[in-house]
């Protein structure tokens, strides 16, 4: 199967991390379904993308957090191109600093595991059957260090909701040991940014993308984690594709 047979749902890619995964995908001549609740997110994805590449990427609006919206937005993505062959998670948001815990209400704790982790579950329940039982398809998580420790005061219920995040993709990666599809999953322990917001020790977010759809492309492991905690762990999986 050629990249321009393969079609990819990138869910959270009107995102940072999901921008640069989208564009790194349709570089790679693959065609690209972005759903997002936000038509102005959508438009600007289309802006940033390579220019040539803007008639193999299909954007729509929709909620791939909620249990009826997701099935919508399921229909609507197989009416736009038939069939799904490799799917990317990056749902979530990068960063919280709401204040310690105790300043905290439940609705804004429940917002952070809604946002992190259960809409992941919900589009999950919904599009992995999609490409569970064709061992030519792939699922891929992309998920972050801020389940393991705690990024500064301040942050704990982002490493509340990363860490549930975190605990999912262990369970389906134990509970479903043989399923055909590749299953994996990208976890970053470190910041990521377009070029403008970049830190020392940062991942260009364009330069991730292209790491990830270079582990997509090959097909070549599953039920693995593959754990970015430099640039260098980004070049080290391009020269693998290289070779």
């Amino acid at each position: 199967m050629s990249n321009s047979d393969r079609v990819v749902l990138a869910l959270g890619g009107a995102g940072t991390v999901g921008s640069g995964i989208v564009k790194a995908f349709l570089d790679r001549g693959f065609r690209v379904v972005v759903i997002s609740r936000d038509s102005n997110r959508l438009e600007k994805l289309k802006g940033f993308v390579s220019p040539s590449t803007k008639d193999r990427l299909i954007t729509l609006v929709g909620n791939v957090g909620s249990e009826e919206e997701v099935e919508v937005a399921k229909q609507a993505v197989l009416k736009a191109v038939g069939k799904v062959t490799d799917i990317v998670s990056s749902l979530g948001f990068s960063w919280w600093q709401g204040g310690p815990p105790h300043t905290q209400t439940l609705k804004e704790l429940h917002w952070v595991l809604e946002t992190l982790i259960l809409s992941t579950f919900v589009s999950w329940k919904a599009f992995f059957p999609l490409v569970r039982d064709d061992p030519n398809c792939t699922y891929t998580f992309i998920t972050g260090g801020a389940g393991e420790k705690l990024l500064m005061p301040g942050t704990g219920f982002l490493t509340v909701g990363a860490a549930s995040a975190l605990a999912f993709c262990q369970v389906l990666r134990e509970e479903y040991p043989d399923v055909p599809c590749k299953l994996n999953q990208v976890k970053i322990n470190t910041g990521v940014a377009p070029p403008e917001r970049m830190a020392p020790g940062y991942l260009n977010h364009v330069d991730l993308g292209e790491a990830v759809a270079a582990l997509v492309e090959r097909r070549t492991s599953s039920h693995t984690v593959f754990t970015m905690n430099s640039p260098a762990d980004l070049k080290t999986i391009l020269l693998e594709d290289n070779m």
